[in-house]
């Protein structure tokens, strides 16, 4: 593991109330922690208001979208599960995992979030197909915000 990573994971650690954390990658692992043996590891659980809602970034220009399908769409969008980087492709040369009118099953790899160097595989949680795609490439996404919608 790069110790330019390790280091970013300490400054992470002590910047936030976070007791301790693990991280693996491959074979490798680590485990930093804050030593105090005082202090028990609590779970650490983090959920966006309900009011602050994430709109849809960019929205297409051709004014396709109406106020009466945003709640549908989101009803039937897959979420990202975490703070990260969208990405539609396993590689800038790749073709992109999912295009807006292809089936998909659920299980099936849609796009990548990255969150902190880990390239996380989000995958469909139902089978439909693909009536949207909300977010650009490289774009960065906030948890729970709808990455692609699939009706």
């Amino acid at each position: 593991m790069d110790i330019r990573k390790v280091k970013k994971l300490i400054e992470l650690l002590e910047a936030s109330d976070i007791a301790e954390i693990e991280i693996k990658e491959g074979e490798e692992s680590v485990r930093i922690s804050r030593g105090s043996s005082s202090v028990q590891p609590q779970a650490v659980t983090y959920q966006m208001p309900q009011a602050a809602a994430p709109a849809p970034a960019a929205a297409p220009a051709a004014g396709a979208s109406t106020p009466s399908a945003t709640p549908a769409a989101s009803a039937n969008a897959v979420k990202s599960p975490m703070v990260g980087t969208f990405y539609s492709s396993p590689s800038p040369s790749s073709p992109p995992f999912v295009e807006v009118g292809k089936h998909v099953k659920a299980g099936d790899v849609i796009c990548i979030v990255e969150a902190m160097k880990m390239m996380n595989q989000i995958e469909a949680d139902h089978a439909g197909i693909v009536e949207a795609i909300l977010v650009q490439d490289g774009e960065p996404v906030e948890f729970d915000q709808p990455l692609i919608v699939i009706a």
